[in-house]
């Protein structure tokens, strides 16, 4: 590969990919600035400066993964759902955390790579949290405070726009209930999602880049459902219900 070859990759693919984790990262900090958790603001990482975003999670994974992603390309059947559980109940671990960025850049490296079975397991994996736990604070009013029941239908909205932070305060105040709730229920969706042969060609958007899937979007959507209500019904038997 000459040096012009090498300019034309670069200007292809890794600088709209750098914009678009960029982009990303910011816009997770934002949110989860207003969901209470001020970690990124702390951090100054509420800007579009890419430098400010490296970390050693970042920058050891991304040409990792590149890598990997690249030699999973002739991966299929038991192989590709063993991998969507994996990341689909990693995106739900931290939530925007370590373990969380790490299958996202995981899946954005697997786009280029031409795998987008591995994107659609992971975003479905960070939508599966919050709708779980909008649909058990309205199916299991008993188990939340009446702050929580009044904030938990907006969880859908984030959730379907693939914004997982919104599952962050509930996590935050009964973590043993449903970070493993919302692992489990996104593992399930993930696996699911390559089990039905989803295919996404964006790295972010959720519901609103349906559009660019290859394959049957209501499988998907199917997915994501039940992963759904695995995680509300586990996070029902954890959660004791709130004594008034």
């Amino acid at each position: 590969m000459d040096i012009s070859s090498i300019v034309q990759t670069i200007a292809v693919y890794a600088i709209p990919l750098i914009f678009a984790i960029t982009i990303h990262e910011t816009a997770h900090g934002y949110v989860a600035k207003l969901c209470g958790d001020q970690t990124a603001y702390m951090l100054g990482r509420l800007t579009l400066n890419p430098i400010k975003h490296i970390d050693p999670v970042g920058t050891i994974l991304v040409p990792g993964a590149l890598l990997i992603g690249s030699a999973l390309t002739g991966m299929s059947g038991t192989s590709k759902i063993a991998l969507g559980f994996i990341l689909g109940g990693m995106m739900a671990v931290d939530m925007g955390g370590p373990f969380n960025k790490a299958a996202y850049v995981f899946g954005t490296a697997s786009i280029i790579a031409g795998n987008y079975d591995i994107m659609a397991a992971v975003m479905i994996g960070g939508m599966t949290p919050p709708c779980a736990i909008a649909l058990a604070t309205m199916l299991f009013p008993n188990k939340f405070t009446k702050q929580e029941r009044e904030a938990g239908p907006t969880n859908f909205i984030m959730g379907l726009a693939f914004i997982t932070e919104g599952a962050i305060p509930y996590a935050a105040g009964h973590p043993l209930q449903v970070i493993p709730s919302c692992i489990v229920g996104s593992a399930v969706a993930g696996a699911l999602s390559a089990l039905f042969g989803c295919k996404l060609m964006a790295p972010h958007g959720g519901i609103f880049v349906f559009a660019t899937m290859q394959g049957t979007w209501y499988f998907y959507l199917l997915a994501l459902a039940i992963g759904a209500v695995v995680s509300m019904l586990m996070l029902a038997l954890l959660k004791r219900p709130i004594k008034k």
